[in-house]
């Protein structure tokens, strides 16, 4: 057993912010919430659902009043690809709620996701794009670099317009007008909710075009405080949370289904 077991953890890199105003906000409306609960939750389950329980859990996500859902990841599972056909096709998805899906930022992975939302009124692709250098450095010598953020348009054509919004960051499926998401996620929860907080408001401060962007976060809950640092971000700046309603440990537990 180790002497000092804390010392094989190095101290987490803390942002260097003077003047943060987030302490002293108060929270005086509801921030836009995106359900994750049929992804990142359905990823997250020891025996993730089919096809069956995740309209179950879709439907129960509408009646709760859920306006935008994440359903899936279609270019990593035919599960998920049919899933999301199945949603636009059999005329499941309500008018006033946008059905958002997950992808890699790689070529064919965006046309195969593409593919699912074909027919779709409107929707949110999450194009993600590792930034840590121990994920994207066995990423980069097994498939190469990803595709960049400029290149995404072209992948838009194949998609009916929508009245949706959202891109970049996410890639929307309709006019280049909207504002794009930019999404912060923690994706493991090393640090104090203070510490997230810093980092949403330097990103608030910093970000270009800031008023024609969404800043999104992702709390996971790795250290149970993802709830804690979502209302603190939202106090940082933060315009729009991801989360799950599921107790799982890859987002903010609102309640145990």
């Amino acid at each position: 057993m180790l002497q000092n077991p804390a010392g094989k953890y190095r101290p987490f890199h803390q942002v260097q912010i003077r003047n943060r105003t987030w302490p002293d906000n108060r929270l005086t409306k509801a921030p836009i919430w995106m359900s994750t609960d049929l992804r990142d939750g359905n990823q997250a389950l020891f025996e993730p659902m089919d096809a069956q329980r995740k309209m179950r859990m879709f439907k129960t996500l509408v009646a709760i009043g859920f306006t935008e859902i994440e359903d899936g990841f279609p270019s990593a599972s035919q599960t998920d690809f049919d899933f999301i056909r199945e949603l636009i096709t059999g005329g499941h998805i309500p008018e006033d709620v946008t059905i958002e899906v997950l992808t890699q930022a790689r070529d064919e992975l965006i046309e195969r996701t593409m593919e699912s939302l074909r027919g779709a009124r409107r929707a949110i692709v999450h194009v993600y794009n590792d930034i840590s250098e121990p994920f994207r450095r066995p990423a980069a010598d097994r498939m190469g670099l990803p595709i960049q953020p400029r290149d995404l348009h072209r992948h838009r054509a194949g998609l009916r317009q929508g009245s949706g919004r959202r891109s970049d960051g996410r890639l929307a499926a309709d006019a280049p007008a909207q504002k794009v998401i930019v999404n912060c996620p923690a994706t493991v929860e090393v640090a104090t909710p203070n510490i997230y907080a810093d980092q949403i408001e330097w990103m608030h401060r910093n970000l270009a075009h800031r008023d024609s962007l969404i800043l999104s976060v992702h709390p996971h809950n790795d250290r149970g405080t993802a709830v804690a640092a979502a209302e603190l971000a939202v106090m940082a700046g933060a315009d729009h949370v991801d989360g799950c309603l599921s107790a799982t440990a890859s987002a903010p537990a609102m309640w145990i289904l």
